[in-house]
């Protein structure tokens, strides 16, 4: 019978860590197959039989990915990936070949209650080989853990199972999802993050409570289970695509929203596989030591962060070599030898990763030089915007002109728009600036049904916040002072406290000045958890500031998906956002906020209105301030295209975001309100937030197309002043001198408007330019 050709060719994988083998192999397949046995997942579960369990060899899995730990762990650690992959296809074949979302429901929601978070607390009785597994599991886990590991794996346990009804709604709607809704949602029910736990577990290294939560852990996290993940989906296209109807495969994502072909899309998810690891390898080496200074950790803690981050290591390189041998997926066959890739040209076979890494290293080296090699103060000229799709009706307050007079006389009491000689910062704003930036007209459409007072605070919040977004990059920004930027931001939480009655230091300059009135202003009515959560969102925002200094001192372009993650916080999304919650009330629990329908539709409109910024601010950031934190600039790095392309990708995903808020908000939100079985109440509480997020996005666009704080003649008239402010030619570059220069140097041509499409083998788009000839 003729072989059935493979839909593409395995790409050239980045892997720089060479895999191991636990020496302990044979013992952990011989337990685990008498432990599958025992739970009847072999013989007569309908699901395995004993040539399916030998050939995917999930010992093997767990001896490359765990090379160091002993027989007993590399026993335990194997039986939860029996499990987890049992519990795999034993769903597929019950409820997603069926698509019985119900019965799917009533299956997961008993899960948890195989999992106490009180060693020794009863379970109930097994009624599949799924709850029986997870039982032992959880009763051989839990001793000597601590309760934050605990409660952190067990959760992670619980997105895994539960995010499997996402997969199924999914294939019930035929609904292909979007990049980054694909990328958040694969976490989850991938499993990465369950993984990583047990990496903890099996390193005997548990990472401290106190860093757990930390941006450094998470982005370590999130780009381990990323790489995971789509590496996953190049070896798996070709069973679930082709033999399960899947529709959760990074390929398929990406050929439908590109429009490509399937060997480009996995070019493409190859690329940002590696783009992951490159931001992993960035985040362990430049910013685990100043995390451990900030915390105080003791020796051990950080050699148990440390020893995290190998496992997370093994476990990449392990999971790779599993892939190439595992009858499971595309690679040519169980036990697969040869180079499935085709492109290696070194030996093969076991033991030979090592001699592999050299040329992973060479390959992505053009891609990784290429985000610390951007030139600024390119000269890009105004960018023709693109038919944004907006399907919601703009309304304005009545009491726009009243707030508009509020907040410029705000901003002078404050001291935003004082000038004073010697004072860093001072005069970036005057009264004609504040006045054409003109963010009442923003909170006139975002707030539309507010009073006067309460249009007068978000008019406030947002002078303050944009005012801050200006006040960072030309204080701190020009001298490389990131110190003084986080002293900046100690000071700023000093003026949030949670205990209206707590001492505070006397605030100073326009900016401290600000932030302690809006705090009392604001957080004074609340009650101590709401204030402690909107100190969080606050936070949030002022603290990616200084993700964005970071990046600007080293010149690195984000990778795309950290940067839309951290643009939703630079952006303010969430403070904003905060104040459309206020107007609700405790009506809504804290539960139905945090549940996935509301999260996904409140990152959905956050990424559309970052996104409309992005293509607004273009001309401004990259030729007048010399930034790096721009969607369009992100894209044309990461697919080496040029920005009439990147635009067009960057419009794409728009559009996809909004309708997947669409789609949140008429299918997905009414199936909660049943799910939770939501009272009257709080379905009209939610459907009066929905509604409220979308007089937001229609607010903020309105607003970028008619202030003028992006018009190229506005930039023009900003530049010398500003270059005056920095003080003239100063350190590398002296691109404050390029600043004063923009106002003599006629400016590019617009972008043209035009179609697009992922470039092709054809247009040498692959191989990459080398990153001396990279155009400048």
């Amino acid at each position: 019978m003729a072989q059935v050709p493979q839909p593409f060719k395995l790409p050239e994988f980045y892997m720089p860590y060479p895999a191991r083998l636990n020496p302990h192999l044979e013992a952990a397949r011989e337990h685990s197959k008498a432990w599958a046995r025992d739970f009847r997942m072999i013989e007569g579960s309908g699901i395995w039989d004993e040539h399916d369990f030998d050939s995917h060899d999930y010992a093997l899995l767990c001896a490359y990915t765990h090379p160091d730990c002993s027989s007993e762990e590399l026993a335990l650690i194997t039986d939860w990936y029996v499990w987890v992959f049992f519990f795999d296809d034993h769903f597929l074949d019950i409820f997603k070949r069926t698509l019985d979302t119900a019965g799917a429901k009533a299956y997961l929601d008993r899960l948890p209650a195989f999992m106490p978070l009180r060693p020794g607390s009863a379970v109930p009785a097994a009624t599949n080989p799924v709850e029986a597994g997870l039982a032992d599991l959880w009763a051989r886990t839990v001793p000597g853990m601590s309760e934050s590991w605990l409660t952190r794996f067990a959760e992670s346990t619980k997105h895994l199972l539960d995010e499997s009804l996402w997969e199924l709604a999914n294939m019930n709607a035929s609904r292909i999802s979007n990049p980054v809704e694909y990328i958040e949602m694969r976490r989850k029910v991938g499993g990465a993050p369950w993984s990583a736990g047990l990496v903890e577990h099996a390193a005997g290294a548990e990472v401290p409570a106190a860093i757990a939560e930390s941006r450094q852990l998470r982005v370590l996290r999130d780009t381990f289970s990323d790489g995971v993940h789509l590496r996953n989906d190049l070896f798996s296209y070709e069973r679930e695509i082709q033999e399960e109807g899947e529709l959760s495969n990074g390929i398929l994502v990406l050929e439908h929203f590109l429009g490509c072909s399937t060997q480009e899309a996995a070019e493409a998810v190859n690329d940002l596989l590696t783009s992951r690891l490159h931001q992993f390898e960035h985040t362990a080496v430049t910013e685990l030591a100043p995390l451990f200074q900030e915390f105080a950790l003791d020796p051990k803690s950080c050699l148990d962060v440390l020893a995290y981050v190998k496992g997370l290591q093994d476990w990449q390189s392990g999971g790779h070599e599993w892939h190439l041998r595992s009858s499971r997926y595309m690679n040519g066959g169980p036990g697969a030898a040869a180079d499935p890739t085709g492109v290696l040209g070194g030996p093969v076979g076991l033991g030979t990763s090592a001699a592999r890494a050299l040329t992973s290293l060479a390959a992505s080296m053009p891609a990784r030089a290429r985000s610390f090699t951007h030139i600024p103060f390119e000269q890009v000229g105004p960018v023709d915007l693109p038919d944004f799709y907006m399907p919601f009706t703009l309304r304005l307050s009545p009491h726009l002109e009243a707030s508009r007079r509020h907040t410029i006389e705000w901003c002078g009491e404050m001291g935003i728009l004082d000038s004073v000689p010697g004072v860093p910062g001072s005069g970036i704003w005057d009264e004609r600036r504040a006045a054409v930036i003109d963010l009442p007209l923003c909170s006139a459409g975002i707030h539309p049904d507010a009073s006067l007072d309460e249009l007068n605070l978000t008019s406030d919040w947002l002078a303050w916040g944009t005012y801050g977004d200006d006040y960072f990059p030309l204080v701190f920004g020009r001298t490389f002072n990131l110190a003084g930027a986080k002293a900046c931001n100690e000071r700023l939480a000093q003026l949030m406290p949670i205990d209206p009655a707590a001492a505070v230091p006397v605030p100073v300059g326009g900016l401290e000045r600000g932030l302690a009135d809006l705090w009392r202003r604001t957080a004074g009515p609340m009650e101590p958890a709401a204030r402690r959560k909107f100190k969080t969102a606050v936070e949030d925002m002022t603290e990616s500031w200084l993700w964005e200094l970071s990046n600007q001192m080293q010149n690195r372009i984000p990778d795309p998906v950290d940067y839309i993650e951290m643009r939703r916080k630079t952006f303010g999304s969430d403070l904003t956002m905060s104040l459309s919650r206020l107007a609700q009330g405790r009506t809504v629990p804290d539960e139905v906020y945090a549940s996935r329908p509301v999260q996904a539709m409140e990152k959905a409109a956050s990424d559309y209105a970052c996104l409309i910024n992005d293509v607004f601010s273009y001309q401004k950031e990259i030729q007048f301030e010399g930034e790096i934190h721009n969607a369009i600039l992100v894209v044309q790095n990461f697919f080496d295209c040029d920005r009439t392309a990147a635009l067009g990708i960057v419009s794409d995903l728009m559009t996809a975001r909004m309708r997947e808020f669409e789609h949140l908000v008429s299918t997905e939100l009414p199936a909660m309100y049943e799910d939770f079985g939501l009272s009257p109440e709080i379905r009209k509480a939610l459907d009066g937030y929905a509604d409220e997020l979308k007089d937001w996005l229609a607010g903020i666009l309105n607003w970028h197309r008619l202030c003028q704080r992006y018009t190229e003649s506005e930039l023009l008239g900003l530049a010398a002043p500003v270059a005056a402010l920095l003080g003239g030619p100063v350190g590398l570059g002296t691109s404050a001198a390029r600043l004063s220069e923009l106002t003599v140097v006629p400016t590019a041509g617009p972008a043209t408007q035009s179609s697009w499409r992922l470039p092709s083998s054809q247009d040498s788009w692959r191989p990459r330019q080398p990153a001396a000839a990279l155009p400048h």
